[in-house]
């Protein structure tokens, strides 16, 4: 009987193993293989033409944190800190407003708006920035047609434009999840702020922002972390003034060839987005 009873039990787990087993395997092989790689790759030495040779070195990571590329990573990282700043400016009352102040019809046509972008390919929507930009583009353009200026402003090519584009890119990321959560939030709760003496602002602070902070955060890291890798977008309507880490390691290993350093590049970045997921992990049990 004590037989039957254990192999029942273990059925379960048997056939969960196999059913885990197709992930289990492609994780293996397409993520985790390939990240043991470019670690490898990131300590070797780069031989002649590109080649991969021993010895074992730093000194790839030693370029990384050089005065050459590592003012890029900190450009890197407050570009991306700023499209998220942006982003949750913008986003969290746009969130809010079609969570409290639109019909059901409403707020689904709002929602296909904020969503309309994702139909076309990111690459598309930066050319359409690009577009608008540009010394001949539409807000020249106008700008030139109604006065204001004599000659075309320098929009493209810069810092500004850079974030413009990421802003414009990923602010869908950052209004769905406040969304999610202030469509959940219930409202009686500021009632009972106000019944207590709190304003409309000591409410909000006290009462609806804490309790949607969830959403802010899940929100802020979507955006932050492709933000922080993005290449097309400061490629595109940077330049060499709108310089990233992604466009760094496109570099490496592309028109430079130099692998060890592209690797140890991929390596920091991962880096930086595990550090920020890690943070949101610990925070989000400390709000559960």
């Amino acid at each position: 009987m004590a037989t039957t009873t254990t192999k029942y039990r273990a059925e379960p787990k048997v056939r969960g193993f196999f059913l885990a087993l197709p992930a289990t395997l492609w994780l293996l092989l397409f993520f985790l293989l390939p990240l043991v790689i470019v670690l490898v790759v990131s300590f070797m030495t780069r031989g002649p033409r590109g080649t991969l040779i021993l010895p074992l070195t730093l000194e790839p990571y030693q370029d990384v944190f050089g005065p050459v590329y590592f003012p890029v990573i900190v450009r890197s990282v407050w570009i991306a800190f700023l499209t998220t700043a942006v982003c949750l400016i913008v986003g969290y009352p746009l969130g809010f407003f079609i969570s409290t102040r639109q019909s059901a019809r409403m707020r689904n046509i709002t929602l296909f708006l904020v969503i309309l972008p994702f139909w076309t390919n990111f690459l598309v929507r930066t050319y359409a920035m690009q577009t608008l930009l540009g010394t001949q583009g539409t807000i020249n353009s106008l700008l030139k047609s109604l006065g204001w200026i004599q000659e075309p402003l320098e929009l493209l090519n810069m810092p500004g434009a850079v974030l413009l584009g990421l802003v414009y890119g990923f602010l869908p990321f950052m209004v769905l999840p406040i969304y999610a959560t202030v469509e959940r939030f219930d409202f009686k709760l500021v009632e009972a702020a106000h019944d207590l003496g709190a304003n409309d602002w000591k409410a909000f602070w006290r009462v609806v922002f804490p309790i949607t902070l969830p959403g802010v955060i899940a929100g802020s890291i979507l955006v932050f972390i492709p933000a922080i890798g993005a290449f097309i977008t400061p490629d595109l309507l940077g330049g060499n003034r709108g310089l990233m880490i992604g466009n760094l390691i496109q570099g490496q290993f592309g028109r430079s060839n130099n692998w060890p350093r592209g690797a140890a590049l991929s390596i920091v970045l991962m880096a930086m987005v595990m550090i920020a997921l890690i943070i949101y992990i610990r925070f989000g049990e400390q709000e559960d």
